[in-house]
Parts: structure tokens; C-alpha cells; sequence
């Protein structure tokens, strides 16, 4: 069996220069900006550790600066993961913002000070030095990983080069043989835990499926 190799992450923010002080400002820079900023404030949103309400910076700069409450949850039921390609996220968020100035064409702007910056990041990823090299070594070492592993296996391991399972359920699938597992884990909803309560998760998954190889020995 292939080892599972625990790696860890952490970003190194680079400033754009580019802000946004109304709505029309901010869909103007989505429209405009870097892929690699759009990723930031939407893939890597979870590595932040924001609460749940918002699932993306955009949705929660409209929602906590403008108080824009009905915005905020539309861009926030959006699902990078459902998106190919980042320019069909970009579209996607666009579009969302078009609609509602369509309706309500002059909301207040932001009070100095709360201004939406756009910025990119770049992921510096490393090992951590856990190795799995069964199902229980992997439950070990999804329990004492920093949360940044998790965020990077689980997470970013979903948008990484096709938008697909993420690194967890295909070791699993392909490494591990075990595929009914790894449908498990393919489909949980990302929006439905922060990174603490997704690794809870995933170890209350995969140590049942210990227990019970160890009851069938």
C-alpha cells in the first residue's frame, strides 16, 4: 500500500492594491481581478477561520460592512467546488451581484475604514512528518495534524488540478481499497463544518470503520 504523506500548509498574503467601497465597486473588481484572488477569498476562505454564517469574503464584507443581508446570502450559497474553472466562479459571482443592483441600484457604501481589499495569497506547503501506512495510522494522524493539514487534504485538495474527490477519499479509494470510505468522505458538504468540526468528522468516519475491521478479526 501507498502511504498517505500528511502535509500542512500556510499562506503568505500579497496585498493587491485594489479595493472596494460599494457594491458596484466590488463586482467591478471581481470582474477584474487576479484567478488567484478569486481563490483566496473563496477556496481558501475556511483556512481563515471564519464562523459558518458567510462561506466567502465577499459574502461576508457585504453582509458585516454594508449590511446588505440578502446579498450576503446569495453569494454565500455559492459553491466553488461546483465551479471547473475559476472563470466560471467569477461569472457565477458577477451575475449574483448584476441581479441584485438590478433591484436595489444605489446601496449604501462602506463606512471609512471597511473597505473590501482584494488579495492573493501563496499556499507554501510542507511536510509534517506523519506517514500513514494503514487506516489506523491515517486515523492517528488525522486526529493530531495541525488544521491546516486538514484544510489543505480536505479543502484545497478539492479544487487542486481537476476540481475533484479530495486527498483524503482517493488515497482511500486508490491507496487503501477502500472505496465505500471514500464515498463517505466525498460527500460531505465543505460548507456544513469549520475545519475543527470537519476533522471530527472525518475521524468519527473512518475510526468506525476501524472498529469494526478490529470486531471482524
Amino acid at each position: 500500500m501507498q502511504p498517505f504523506v500528511f502535509k500542512q500548509c500556510t499562506n503568505i498574503l500579497k496585498a493587491t492594491q485594489r479595493r472596494a467601497v460599494t457594491i458596484r465597486e466590488l463586482m467591478s473588481g471581481i470582474s477584474e481581478v487576479s484567478e488567484a484572488s478569486i481563490f483566496h477569498h473563496t477556496y481558501q476562505y475556511f483556512l481563515k477561520g471564519h464562523m459558518l454564517e458567510y462561506t466567502n469574503d465577499f459574502a461576508q464584507w457585504v453582509g458585516e460592512a454594508l449590511e446588505e443581508k440578502t446579498l450576503s446570502e446569495h453569494l454565500a450559497i455559492i459553491d466553488p467546488y461546483a465551479y471547473d474553472k475559476i472563470a466560471d466562479l467569477r461569472t457565477r459571482l458577477v451575475g449574483v451581484i448584476e441581479d441584485y443592483l438590478g433591484h436595489f441600484p444605489e446601496p449604501r457604501p462602506a463606512l471609512a475604514g471597511n473597505e473590501f481589499h482584494f488579495n492573493e495569497s501563496a499556499t507554501i506547503v510542507f511536510p509534517t512528518g506523519i506517514v500513514a501506512h494503514n487506516l489506523a495510522e491515517f486515523l492517528q494522524g488525522l486526529k493530531y495534524v495541525d488544521s491546516s493539514s486538514i484544510y489543505y487534504h480536505f479543502y484545497e485538495g478539492r479544487s487542486r488540478g481537476v476540481y475533484g474527490p479530495d486527498d483524503f477519499s482517493t488515497w482511500l479509494s486508490e491507496k487503501a481499497n477502500e472505496p465505500e470510505l471514500s464515498g463517505r468522505l466525498r460527500h460531505i458538504d465543505p460548507f456544513m463544518y469549520d475545519i475543527e468540526g470537519m476533522r471530527k468528522l472525518i475521524v468519527q468516519i473512518v475510526e468506525q470503520k476501524v472498529q469494526k475491521d478490529m470486531e471482524s478479526l
